[in-house]
């Protein structure tokens, strides 16, 4: 009976809706694999993508665990992605005198190949809905009953997934549609990752800052890695063999990655509290951070070479927030927004059982977001993990924090802490990549005195930490006496589990055992207060747009597989055409001979070598966002054409809406992938197995 109920109520409120459903645009949307807009793509291209061609897709893309995209690309494990994904990797392989970063490098043979410390892999092998599960198991319930109720269905649905093998699967309960829709995707893990191919930074970044998320661009962005199961190269039947010639202008092609997450679903109270105060808190911090590593970096070229990834990542971050500010600045777009809104609120409001459903929703989540603006410094000093940036502190804390969550069920533990992911914590943990006590203080102190400085004094975290110290002694005692530099270490107080951690006087380990009551207590409030009345609320406002739209449109980013077409074209800046592609002899006239515009000894020496009118970089008007770095570019007959690596400016604000006239992905272009490794490296084994698979 209820469900006929339902079914009578949608069949008018469909009726009383469609007029004002929004029209899609032209190639937008991040398309789950489980809902590809096949009309569209039959009406516009007279493109079918069929179930063979879909499940080649999704088995050859894969996804890496720091926040990235790649693909595999040969039947023996090896692995494209990005020079700035594999950054970990590089810095946890570079010792004393040995720079990956600044260098490249090529193992000629697999012996060569070094394994990154501390990188895991994964590959999609299978999708399930589970929405009657998670809907039954919340349904009704608000607070901190709604967040433990979240809490047990997803770890009932991944503990029963991942069926006692958790080194080998990783599964996760993923929310689409605003919770319109849970699926349970199950992941192959790959932890024996090893290094290949990548080419210097400054090769992989040229331009630097000043050229990065704008075009035209000559980067050549590429990492290749390798899967190992058993000590041998994983096997892999589904990849992407690279197309030689690249795509054409005008040409439909396809991105395969995970992007990370996008706010198109979010209530306007929502992008407001982005607008501010959450885009400007972090911009200050992230420029503070950005002026010490600079002045670190500009005293010699050691501290240069262990800052250099981290100051990569901040730049970046601070242009791509920049961006994403400006973005919701913008007064007609966001004023779509707002109407787009205030037209749905209307309807409700003029049907009593709507507006008892849903009335109250956005009232709910505006609350919330109010309560998480009073709440925004404590949680961005305590709960945020990038401003607490130190390694050995961030070691020292998970260790302490995962003492604590192993002596809880498994179902009211923090994700992260939960039996079935606890491998790539592990694995984070006990990673051989080395410490550097230098950089680490200078992070340390930084981030003790803002603490101090922006909550106060008398901030009881402040007084706990800083009774008797300042920030700047408490931070040199506990880098200057911590052992957690040492492995053998690190895995006595993993294994010995809180009894190790309570009794241990390690310094470092005693100020995160002073920073845990406070992260606990701001966590569960944070929690109960903000996430779970704006997931709850979130999702009833999903039901009512989902059961309008139904999957016409895609769900938000997730970090999970996504497909997005678009064609190779460019745009008009300025009312000027930017043309889609830029060329090897383009690379060599924006080249100076200072940085970020100095081309390295090897490129400089192959000049004669490798074609001048090689593509080098492309645009299309594929929908991506951060996490989509490293996806794969294919063209309809499923053939890798380029790699994403950047958006265009206008991309930036991706993340609440897209532009199909503006937005655009930047790629390297395959034919330059190919030419490079045979003219530039002189890789030819790598080239044979990427063009033959041998």
């Amino acid at each position: 009976m209820k469900n006929k109920a339902a079914l009578g109520m949608l069949a008018v409120f469909l009726l009383f809706m469609l007029p004002m459903m929004p029209k899609a645009r032209a190639a937008e949307g991040m398309w789950p694999l489980s809902n590809l807009p096949v009309a569209a793509l039959q009406r516009r291209f007279h493109f079918t993508p069929t179930a063979r061609w879909i499940r080649h897709v999704q088995l050859a893309s894969v996804r890496l665990a720091g926040g990235c995209s790649g693909s595999f690309v040969s039947p023996h494990g090896l692995v494209l992605s990005n020079h700035h994904c594999a950054v970990g990797c590089l810095e946890g392989l570079s010792r004393p005198g040995e720079n990956l970063m600044a260098h490249y490098f090529y193992a000629a043979t697999r012996r060569q190949e070094p394994r990154c410390p501390s990188m895991e892999i994964e590959q999609l092998v299978s999708m399930r809905n589970v929405t009657a599960a998670v809907d039954g198991a919340t349904r009704g319930k608000s607070g901190a009953a709604y967040a433990a109720a979240m809490r047990a269905i997803s770890n009932r649905l991944e503990t029963t997934c991942v069926a006692g093998h958790a080194r080998k699967w990783r599964c996760e309960v993923v929310r689409l549609y605003h919770g319109g829709q849970d699926w349970l995707y199950k992941y192959r893990r790959y932890q024996d990752v090893r290094l290949v191919f990548v080419p210097s930074q400054a090769t992989s970044f040229f331009g630097g800052y000043p050229d990065n998320f704008n075009y035209p661009r000559y980067d050549f962005d590429i990492s290749i890695l390798r899967v190992y199961t058993h000590g041998k190269p994983a096997h892999t039947p589904q990849y992407f063999r690279l197309s030689s010639r690249g795509p054409r202008a005008g040409e439909l092609v396809f991105t395969s990655g995970n992007p990370g997450s996008t706010e198109r679903g979010d209530t306007v109270a929502e992008l407001r509290a982005l607008r501010y105060p959450v885009f400007p808190l972090l911009l200050q911090l992230l420029a503070h951070q950005q002026g010490l590593l600079e002045a670190f970096s500009a005293a010699n070229a050691h501290n240069a070479a262990i800052a250099a990834g981290t100051l990569f990542f901040i730049d970046n971050d601070i242009k791509s927030i920049d961006g994403q500010l400006a973005a919701l600045h913008n007064a007609r777009q966001f004023a779509r927004k707002v109407r787009a809104q205030a037209l749905l609120r209307a309807k409700v409001a003029a049907n009593p059982r709507w507006r008892r459903e849903y009335g109250g929703a956005w009232k709910a989540i505006a609350m919330a977001e109010r309560r998480n603006a009073a709440m925004l410094l404590p949680d961005t000093m305590i709960l945020d993990a990038r401003y607490f940036s130190a390694r050995l502190f961030n070691i020292a804390f998970d260790l302490v924090l995962g003492a604590h969550e192993r002596t809880l069920p498994d179902a009211k533990r923090m994700s992260a802490f939960r039996a079935a992911n606890l491998p790539l914590l592990e694995q984070q943990i006990l990673s051989r990549a080395p410490v550097h006590p230098s950089l680490d203080k200078l992070e340390l102190v930084s981030t003790l005195t803002m603490t101090r400085d922006l909550l106060g004094t008398d901030a009881p975290i402040c007084a706990a930490l800083f009774a008797h110290h300042s920030p700047r002694e408490v931070a040199l005692h506990a880098v200057e006496g911590t052992r957690l530099a040492s492995v053998a270490f690190r895995r006595t107080l993993w294994q010995g589990g809180e009894r190790a951690v309570a009794t241990s006087t390690d310094p470092m380990i005693v100020l995160a055992r002073k920073v845990l009551p406070f992260y606990l207590r701001l966590y569960r409030q944070h929690e109960d207060e903000v996430i779970a009345p704006i997931e709850a609320n979130t999702a009833k406002i999903a039901r009512l747009r989902f059961a309008v739209y139904g999957t016409r449109f895609a769900p938000d980013a997730t970090f999970t597989e996504r497909v997005s077409y678009g064609v190779v074209k460019g745009w008009l800046r300025d009312g000027k055409p930017v043309p889609p592609f830029t060329t090897v002899a383009g690379l060599y006239a924006h080249a100076r001979g200072y940085n970020p515009l100095k081309l390295s000894p090897r490129w400089l020496a192959a000049r004669h070598r490798i074609n001048p009118d090689t593509p080098m970089n492309l645009v299309s008007s594929n929908d991506i966002v951060g996490g989509n770095s490293g996806s794969p570019v294919i063209n309809r007959a499923g053939r890798l054409v380029g790699l994403v690596f950047d958006g265009n400016p206008p991309s930036l604000g991706g993340a609440f809406w897209y532009d199909d006239a503006n937005n655009r992905a930047v790629s390297v272009d395959s034919a330059v992938i190919l030419a490079a490794l045979q003219h530039v490296y002189h890789a030819n084994a790598l080239v044979k197995e990427l063009r033959s698979g041998k």
